[in-house]
């Protein structure tokens, strides 16, 4: 499974995403993938979020539970937010949550 998620996002590194600037100054990219459900994962400087074969709303939280961005993902997207390092808690509507760390 974690195998075909790598190498689906390798596939998707190589084609040309679309980028988005937010009024905070952070950059977003959205790009078209497919998967099968929506999950989350945290990075250096950046949590990914991936919507899966419906659009989701994410929220992300402080470790703290302060509630620092809602964000819509289209239906089979991935969205890259940067944020600084630390400890975030990322929401997918009422379905599930997960703690990420960002590095």
């Amino acid at each position: 499974m974690k195998k075909n998620l790598l190498i689906g996002l390798l596939c998707i590194m190589l084609a040309a995403p679309a980028v988005m600037a937010l009024p905070d100054g952070n950059v977003q990219r959205i790009e078209q993938t497919r998967t099968t459900g929506s999950n989350v994962q945290g990075g250096v400087g950046r949590i990914t979020l991936i919507a899966g074969n419906a659009s989701e709303e994410f929220s992300i939280y402080s470790i703290t539970g302060q509630l620092l961005r809602v964000v819509q993902v289209p239906a089979d997207s991935l969205l890259t937010i940067d944020v600084p390092k630390g400890f975030y808690i990322v929401r997918c509507g009422n379905q599930w949550s997960r703690k990420v760390v960002v590095r």
